[in-house]
């Protein structure tokens, strides 16, 4: 179900760090990935203008750029064996719209660390989340060393009860049965519903032909799903992201708390 796997990168520590896990990833399930970096233009400097005009400098860094890319990595992703895309503009949409167009299944990055990882909706990957058609596999940021290794034991999906969870299942159960995970299924809900969501939880696994261990957790969504998360040792916890509205696109969703505040990797669908 994955064939084809976008990684961002921007030259950092963190990029490098990530690229293992990119690899085990596209080892997983035998997909290609293809790396993009999208270059600032308007990162030069006031001085650079009296010397030359934007257009050269534009074209400088693009060059400069291209030449970076191509040897970024090259070991762990050799270039005739891995495309690389570079693209200019802003970032977010410049990934998402690569991501489209070029068809693929899975973009792969990292979260930010400090600060920047609690103001996550400011970030390129929240951006990347609400604009992006495909999944989005986010990990623990890393600035030099490599993220968690994504196995493949346990893999947790967490969903409610919308119209929407039936293809979030079915999405989990196709991607944990691809690498051989065990699945669970985690729904959050208040005390008094607890017998009639364990009964919709299970009727929702019979729709979907999911085979899967459930776990019905008492309390606030995203405190229990995190909670369930730590207590299965998971490898991914798995959430989806709703449809998006011409007003509000993807801004409403719990996705983005989870992704912020997840000590394991998420694979929002």
């Amino acid at each position: 179900m994955i064939n084809k796997i976008l990684f961002p990168v921007d030259f950092s520590p963190a990029s490098t760090a990530m690229a293992a896990y990119v690899n085990r990833a596209a080892d997983m399930f035998g997909a290609r990935v293809t790396i993009i970096h999208v270059c600032d233009l308007e990162s030069h400097n006031g001085f650079e203008l009296y010397v030359r005009s934007a257009k050269e400098i534009a074209e400088e860094h693009l060059e400069i750029a291209q030449e970076r890319l191509d040897s970024f990595l090259a070991s762990e992703f050799p270039p005739p064996a891995c495309a690389r895309i570079l693209r200019s503009g802003e970032a977010a949409q410049q990934i998402a719209e690569a991501a489209k167009a070029g068809g693929f299944d899975l973009i792969v990055m990292p979260t930010h660390a400090g600060r920047f990882r609690r103001m996550l909706l400011g970030s390129t990957t929240a951006k990347v989340l609400n604009d992006a058609d495909c999944m989005v596999m986010t990990t623990e940021h890393a600035e030099t060393e490599a993220p968690r290794p994504l196995d493949h034991r346990v893999w947790v999906c967490a969903i409610g009860l919308s119209e929407d969870s039936e293809r979030v299942l079915r999405l989990a159960s196709r991607a944990s049965a691809a690498v051989r995970a065990r699945l669970f299924v985690i729904h959050a809900t208040h005390r008094d519903g607890e017998n009639d969501a364990r009964r919709r939880v299970h009727e929702l696994l019979k729709t979907a032909g999911c085979e899967a261990e459930v776990r019905v957790a008492i309390g606030p969504a995203k405190e229990a799903l995190l909670d369930g998360a730590q207590r299965f040792a998971a490898d991914a916890l798995i959430v989806g992201r709703r449809p998006r509205t011409a007003a509000l696109g993807r801004l409403r969703d719990l996705t983005y708390s989870l992704v912020r505040d997840s000590p394991v990797p998420v694979l929002s669908v």
